[in-house]
């Protein structure tokens, strides 16, 4: 269904972290808008003051910024429909609310909260579906004006036609309809005066002629509630996609329980952007090449073709898969500039090296990287000699080995590593072992993994002096 122009958002609260179901929305959000060529606006949804956390707002923005994921009005950047804080916007609600005041479509509810639970816990005993009854839609207006002088706290709900079907498009579930004979009148303001986020997001997005709305499975009752609204304002009604839930691998809801979770667990485990932002954009989808940049991802998802499912399935190993695709394409550079702060936290003698010098380490190991957590490790062979024991050596010809390696020891003509290895090479072959067995035992020695480099080039990387002295090792093994 095509609507133009092209106007999406982003709105999360600030209320906690970012998890990966928002940063697919806003992903998914980002990559529609470039492809059709509109526009990608940030609204921080923070009308729920008991629950916002005040630096949360700013790491949203670092958050997207972090990803790649620029958006052309919001925060920062302003735009024709600022304020983009909806803790700012106040004075827009209200006026739509007295709009609908005006209009008959909104009544004050004195109810508690205690009351309403009560009704509740009646409702569900009687096998009954829980919806408020409209006590407060029948009051007169001489019992509405008593609360009122009483000081009794009260908030507005917006009165649905109950007779009414609502209709909206769904990119995923094609037309849907809602019988409202099946929701209750629901809140549009809470008794301190703010308003809910049903009717603070359906106004700003109203206002800010949002075409299309993407956001999780979840908020599929949501809107519901905010196309009556619409209907209400006689406005155009947006085009919606409701994001499949994210689960994990037992087919639950993701959670803070799970492995990343939130957008920090990630990053703090050495996952790139480019990676996180590739994974998320395939996840529960198929495709011919699965490594690609945005620019790639936006001219090639097809918004015309998606499948309807509630749910897909995070898989860790998959998004591992990505980053190391991801990792092995960065210039060693920009790799070194990631991880010097972890190399120099593991190892104090690297504040003391080169980037030329470290440069020349990672780019032996980079292949072999899932994320850049892993670079430590793989690189702690050349700081600290590997740590060896018998078990490790034990089905091997070791007796073999040793007196190649005494050989070579005396050898005065080798001035390299290379050679060396080059040497050990030429005299196992006369001894007839095989090269799957001494590339094995010999980086079990430099490296203290039979994975890894190539074993010139880890000699390469030690250096003549240090290759003898790890290879000559193995003379302890063979007592």
């Amino acid at each position: 269904m095509s609507i133009n122009p092209v106007r999406v958002r982003f709105a999360p609260s600030p209320t906690g972290i970012m998890h990966l179901g928002n940063v697919r929305a806003a992903l998914i959000n980002y990559l529609f808008a470039r492809q059709k060529g509109g526009t990608f606006i940030l609204r921080i949804e923070d009308t729920d003051t008991a629950r916002n956390i005040s630096h949360l707002s700013q790491k949203i923005i670092d958050d997207l910024a972090w990803l790649g994921l620029n958006y052309d009005e919001g925060p920062e950047k302003n735009g024709i429909y600022a304020p983009y804080y909806q803790s700012e916007r106040t004075e827009i609600y209200k006026k739509h609310l007295k709009q609908l005041e005006d209009n008959h479509q909104v009544y004050r509810c004195f109810c508690t909260v205690e009351e309403l639970e009560k009704k509740r816990q009646r409702q569900i005993a009687l096998k009954q579906p829980p919806r408020y009854d409209r006590t407060c839609a029948n009051l007169t207006h001489d019992q509405i004006a008593q609360k009122l002088n009483d000081k009794i706290p009260f908030i507005w709900r917006f009165k649905l036609d109950q007779t009414q079907k609502i209709h909206f498009y769904d990119l995923a579930h094609k037309e849907m309809y809602f019988d409202l004979a099946n929701f209750a009148d629901f809140p549009l303001t809470r008794q301190d005066g703010s308003f809910t986020f049903i009717f603070a997001n359906f106004v700003d997005d109203m206002t800010m002629k949002i075409s299309h709305v993407f956001r999780g499975e979840d908020h599929l009752t949501n809107t519901a509630c905010q196309v009556a609204l619409y209907n209400a304002f006689n406005a155009p009604v947006p085009v919606f996609w409701h994001l499949p839930i994210i689960g994990n691998a037992q087919g639950k809801k993701l959670s803070k329980r799970d492995f990343g979770f939130s957008l920090d667990d990630l990053k703090n485990a050495g996952f790139l952007p480019q990676a996180i932002c590739n994974y998320l954009s395939i996840i529960g989808g198929s495709f011919e090449k699965e490594i690609m940049s945005l620019e790639e991802l936006i001219r090639t998802l097809n918004f015309e073709a998606i499948a309807s499912t509630s749910k897909i399935r995070y898989d860790t190993e998959k998004l591992k898969w990505v980053n190391h695709n991801w990792i092995k394409k960065m210039d060693p550079e920009d790799l070194l500039r990631s991880t010097r702060s972890l190399i120099e936290k593991e190892f104090a003698q690297s504040k003391l090296m080169k980037d030329s010098q470290l440069i020349e380490l990672i780019k032996y190991i980079q292949p072999e990287l899932f994320t850049l957590n892993d670079v430590p490790q793989l690189i702690k062979f050349y700081f600290f000699r590997p740590e060896i024991n018998k078990e490790m050596l034990h089905e091997f010809n070791l007796e073999k080995l040793s007196l190649i390696i005494e050989e070579i020891e005396k050898n005065q003509k080798i001035k390299n590593s290379q050679e060396l290895i080059e040497t050990l090479i030429a005299s196992a072959k006369l001894q007839q072992i095989p090269n799957k067995d001494l590339y094995h035992v010999i980086r079990l020695l430099l490296f203290g993994s039979s994975n890894g480099p190539s074993i010139k080039d880890l000699a390469n990387l030690l250096g003549l002096k240090e290759t003898k002295e790890r290879l000559f090792v193995i003379r302890n093994y063979t007592s």
